[in-house]
């Protein structure tokens, strides 16, 4: 097969992208929350709306199109859509190449999250998304067009990432960028915050997450997953050291980045979230009020140093 070529469809191509999506439908009867009887009827006029209400982009090889995704923003948020390969074109990575286009969309109109479903029993794919960072989000439900077959919900965070090596100097900068940070941090060159983040970063229990915008560093937390006997064995999911840039502060980026923590504690299948706070942040108290968190406990400290 020669090289593949990522296309947008044209303005009036419509009937172009009824064929590639009824042949989809055909080929993957199992795979989409529609069905080739329902879109096999639709007027043109509704294939037209389709091509212009969402962002398509066909996949093309030997003059033949043999692969289809679909990007469609709601509520701020990119939906990807409609994700197909032709038997043909099968294993030369034209998948990859769609998802990355999709990807870039959304990144190009400046948007924190991407998801979709996948239905269960198509491991191909599920590896396809994993592969390029989606997490499923422990949301799960029958597929539209036949409700006996599970589907599971993924996300990809274009805002939040797993913290590397070379962030821990920023990392270690807004850990000291107030009060009571700035009495207890040090250099952020200091070797022993790189020791810490390789400890940290080897531990299967634990994950250091940053929130980046721009290519720069602005939020940070970390998650700690903790075993115990209490609540029949229940997992929990320990947040400590968040913080957000001044330069990010009063935008929502907190509140962004606590509600992503809880959600992929849900996923993991965490009993509980918790945290602490000192009790001289009246402002963090106020904030994890509002988020639904319950001052339910007394938290006691001693210090070692």
């Amino acid at each position: 097969m020669s090289e593949v070529v990522i296309e947008r469809f044209g303005a009036d191509e419509w009937e172009r992208l009824k064929a590639v999506r009824l042949r989809a439908l055909q080929d993957a009867p199992d795979a989409f929350g529609s069905s080739y009887e329902r879109e096999s009827g639709f007027t043109p006029d509704t294939w037209r709306e389709r091509l212009s209400g969402s962002w398509w982009r066909v996949a093309v090889a030997e003059g033949g199109d043999v692969g289809l995704v679909c990007v469609r923003v709601e509520e701020g948020r990119a939906h990807l859509l409609s994700m197909w390969v032709a038997p043909e074109a099968r294993g030369r990575g034209v998948g990859s190449r769609l998802v990355d286009a999709a990807i870039g969309r959304a990144r190009e109109e400046g948007l924190d999250e991407v998801e979709l479903w996948c239905v269960d029993h198509n491991t191909v794919a599920r590896a396809l998304y994993a592969g390029k960072g989606f997490a499923p989000t422990g949301k799960t439900m029958g597929l539209p067009s036949n409700p006996d077959i599970p589907e599971s919900h993924y996300v990809l965070s274009l805002l939040f990432r797993t913290a590397r090596a070379d962030d821990v100097p920023a990392i270690v900068a807004m850990l000291a960028d107030d009060p009571l940070g700035a009495e207890r941090e040090g250099d952020p060159g200091d070797p022993r915050y790189l020791a810490a983040f390789e400890r940290i970063d080897a531990d299967p229990w634990d994950e250091l997450i940053v929130a980046e915008r721009d290519g720069k560093v602005v939020g940070t937390m970390q998650l700690t997953y903790l075993a115990g006997l209490s609540r029949l064995g229940a997992e929990r999911c320990q947040i400590e050291a968040v913080r957000v840039a001044a330069s990010t502060r009063g935008q929502g980026l907190g509140r962004k980045m606590i509600q992503w923590g809880i959600d992929r504690a849900r996923a993991r299948g965490c009993a509980m979230v918790q945290l602490t706070s000192d009790k001289s942040r009246a402002g963090a108290h106020r904030f994890y009020d509002a988020l639904g968190f319950t001052a339910s406990h007394e938290g006691y400290k001693l210090s070692l140093s």
